[in-house]
């Protein structure tokens, strides 16, 4: 299997979230695959396993330690490898959490980027026995949330937990028990936690702890970032539709930006937009 590497959601290699792009890997056994992810050692891997029935391409992906059913930013780069390989269009992705929609188009500068549209997203309460055994995980307080931005578990391909921060302080000081939220992660299913804090009613800065990855952090975070505009829609914190931009990855040295366009159905997948370019 050739692996293709890329950095997602940045037009500049050392920034936003590197993944591996394998673009054949059709007949490829889940160990195989485990093994390619873990030896590439990004937070997730790509893997073009082959066309269904109706000539839609299946995708999987695999971080270094599992299978995860869905990565916002692997598909962006795989969107970017196949527009660099075919030339720019769409393409339809079937993924073990459903079919993605992807788009790609080359800007005037040259720079590739690609816009999915999420399985259609939907959010749950935190329970407060949950909540607290996140927050002690987290060594965050419950004083040091913004009240406005009320937690929940959102989901768009992935579930993530959404906690916001009531300063960028609060967010820029990550220092989490491992162990404890690895565990905590795992009983609820879990894939990041979506940290965020809100500069602006449409500008927000996230992190995204990802210990079941073997990551300590995700860079740039595109499920997570489909996963919080659902949020915001369903709970009403800002008028749709709306674009909202997600700044990720700058605490880590890795600035990226995320665009994640929201619309005014309630039941219709969120887009998010993001360059991505080829690592050396």
């Amino acid at each position: 299997m050739q692996v293709l590497r890329y950095a997602a959601f940045t037009a500049d290699p050392a920034g936003g979230n590197p993944a591996g792009v394998v673009l054949d890997a059709a007949g490829a056994a889940d160990a195989d695959m485990l093994a390619v992810a873990a030896e590439v050692g990004f937070s997730e891997t790509a893997f073009v396993t082959g066309r269904d029935a109706a000539g839609r391409l299946e995708v999987r992906y695999f971080s270094p330690l599992a299978e995860v059913p869905f990565c916002g930013h692997a598909t962006i780069a795989t969107g970017v490898a196949l527009a660099e390989r075919d030339g720019p269009g769409a393409v339809t992705l079937v993924t073990r959490a459903g079919v993605v929609e992807v788009s790609t188009r080359r800007g005037r500068d040259g720079a590739t980027s690609a816009t999915l549209v999420s399985v259609p997203p939907r959010t749950r309460p935190l329970p407060d026995d949950v909540l607290g055994d996140l927050l002690a995980a987290l060594r965050w307080r419950v004083d040091e949330l913004d009240p406005a931005l009320p937690p929940r578990v959102a989901y768009a391909g992935a579930h993530h937990p959404v906690l916001a921060a009531a300063t960028r302080r609060r967010l820029a000081e990550l220092d989490y028990d491992w162990t404890a939220l690895q565990a905590l992660m795992a009983r609820h299913d879990w894939t990041t936690v979506d940290l965020v804090w809100r500069e602006s009613p449409t500008v927000f800065h996230a992190r995204n702890p990802f210990p079941p990855g073997g990551v300590v952090e995700d860079p740039a975070t595109g499920a997570a970032a489909a996963a919080l505009g659902g949020y915001l829609r369903e709970l009403g914190l800002l008028p749709v539709p709306a674009t909202v931009t997600v700044h990720q990855g700058d605490d880590l040295g890795r600035p990226g930006v995320l665009t994640v366009d929201i619309g005014a159905d309630p039941a219709a997948g969120i887009a998010v937009t993001g360059a991505a370019v080829r690592m050396p």
